[in-house]
């Protein structure tokens, strides 16, 4: 057995090495703060290019932003005709191109981001803004290298928050977002900030936006992601809103796991069925997980699934969901739940395809900035920025302005899609290191990923 298993570590090295030297000369730095420790490679590790996963979190942060802008087109345009806001029938396919509707709160005034609804971009020489379906990750990753921790504590979120985030005017924060930083200015510390006791809005779609990346930062090791992510969401959610997040975060960990021999809906429909067991059965989320899958399989439109998941959870209430019967503005139409099944709707139907999944997500409504940045974040991450770049044939903006929605940060906020991945990279090589027991190739640009997930 000694034999065999020398035999294939040393062949997995061999691949490694041809691997990297097949590719261009790596430009990811070494992280200043971290001591690489010598690791001996197992016959069971998982191997991973830390070059091509730099190229991928440039994916990452491109598609996140594209879907960003384009959803943030329509956003809160549609949500019902029920409760103290209506405004007539959802988006279809044939509303793509077409003159862009006025939002819950425009006062009959339309997106200023674009006439009618259309991919939002940046062009090269321009800014990608930040928004909230970023920036708050954004600051999770400066806190971790700051830190030079995985995992951070409550009183360094609170930190992080007071210290980047506006007090006195314009915060870019919403609901239960909003909710936990007025309960920090106060003391609170996470996770009191998310308790039900403390914040009323803890079922509200908060910390969806602010923790996919975790995912990101444990490769193909959800368990690690998981514990990471932990605090930063309980800082803002609790039981359902807690469980959709850990389904996302779960996902976006998976990606790292799954069969690139596979297309991307295939790979993207085996990391959903794996991260659905964060949702206990019971529960209203995996109710919708599967109402919305089952809808899929049925073979009818996105459009008619979206309808039908409308008319279940927010005009009949079921399966536990009873947002409609508590009567709170826009009948919740920043939850948790009913974002959770329109997003589930642009996955399965979108299969794959980063435009086709941005384009329903935007057109199925609520808030549709939200579903629309994550999967264009993940989707981005598995095909990469070339991927993404090929997809829409053309170049994009690689700048990225933080301080557009958050403070305190160096060369005025603007950074590059470049240099937020290496400090991705920066913190995977600690995640690797120190919460997997595993290792960092700095010659051959390799992490080996100790498996305990199965």
């Amino acid at each position: 057995m000694k034999n065999k298993s020398y035999q294939y570590s040393l062949l997995m090295l061999i691949i490694v090495v041809i691997t990297t030297s097949c590719t261009k000369t790596s430009e990811i730095r070494e992280n200043p703060n971290l001591e690489y420790e010598t690791y001996e490679l197992k016959s069971t590790d998982r191997i991973i290019n830390r070059e091509e996963y730099y190229n991928k979190l440039q994916g990452f942060w491109l598609g996140t932003c594209i879907a960003n802008w384009t959803g943030l087109v329509t956003e809160m345009d549609k949500i019902g005709n029920i409760g103290d806001v209506k405004t007539g029938d959802f988006y279809t396919r044939n509303d793509w191109g077409k003159p862009d509707q006025p939002s819950i709160w425009a006062e009959g005034i339309p997106s200023n981001l674009s006439p009618v609804i259309d991919f939002v971009f940046a062009d090269v020489d321009s800014v990608w803004g930040a928004d909230d379906d970023t920036d708050i990750e954004y600051i999770y990753q400066e806190l971790l290298l700051k830190y030079q921790t995985s995992v951070l504590t409550g009183e360094k979120i609170r930190e992080g928050w007071l210290e980047h985030i506006r007090h006195d005017e314009e915060n870019y924060l919403w609901v239960s977002n909003q909710k936990a930083f007025d309960l920090m200015e106060k003391g609170l510390v996470p996770p009191a900030t998310g308790d039900p006791k403390n914040n009323e809005e803890f079922e509200m779609i908060d910390a969806q936006l602010t923790t996919e990346i975790f995912g990101l930062f444990a490769p193909a090791r959800p368990d690690i992601a998981l514990n990471m992510a932990n605090l930063p969401i309980q800082n803002t959610a609790r039981e359902n809103s807690q469980w959709i997040s850990e389904f996302y975060v779960t996902m976006f960990s998976l990606a790292s796991a799954a069969d690139k021999t596979l297309p991307v809906k295939e790979q993207l429909f085996w990391m959903a069925e794996q991260a659905k067991d964060r949702l206990p059965e019971t529960s209203y989320s995996h109710a919708m997980y599967e109402y919305v899958k089952s809808k899929y399989d049925e073979g009818i439109s996105w459009e008619q699934a979206r309808d039908s998941v409308y008319t279940r959870y927010q005009v009949n209430q079921a399966d536990g969901y009873d947002m409609t019967f508590r009567g709170l503005y826009c009948n919740a139409c920043f939850a948790a739940g009913i974002n959770f099944a329109s997003s589930l709707v642009s996955l399965f139907y979108g299969e794959g395809d980063i435009i086709e999944t941005i384009k329903i997500g935007t057109l199925s409504g609520w808030d549709s900035d939200n579903p629309t940045a994550t999967w264009g974040g993940l989707i981005g991450f598995m095909i990469g920025k070339e991927g993404v770049e090929k997809a829409f044939g053309r170049k994009f903006s690689n700048r990225f302005d933080i301080q557009r929605t958050r403070i305190g940060f160096e060369n005025n906020g603007v950074d590059t899609f470049e240099n937020m991945a290496q400090k991705g990279i920066w913190v995977i090589d600690r995640v690797v290191q120190e919460e997997m027991n595993g290792g960092v190739d700095l010659k051959n640009n390799a992490w080996y990923i100790p498996e305990s997930f199965q």
